[in-house]
């Protein structure tokens, strides 16, 4: 096959748009990996903000509160 200069040019670009194609790839794994440990780190404070707010009406209710009104009342 005789290497013609239209092949090899169609071939260049060719290689070109796939180490493009390569580095977004790349690009965007980095970007989801960031983003997963954000979310994990994100979940983790909720869980801890939701266990101190449990935390916290549980000791409201263990507070003395009003006492109910008398049954005549």
């Amino acid at each position: 096959m005789v290497d013609s200069p239209q092949l090899t040019a169609r071939v260049l670009a060719l290689e070109m748009r796939l180490t493009h194609q390569d580095r977004a790839i790349e690009d965007l794994n980095e970007i989801v990996t960031r983003q997963w440990r954000e979310m994990e780190r994100l979940k983790r404070l909720v869980d801890r903000l939701e266990a101190e707010i449990a935390e916290a009406e549980a000791g409201r209710r263990d507070l003395p509160g009003k006492e109910p009104p008398p049954p005549h009342y």
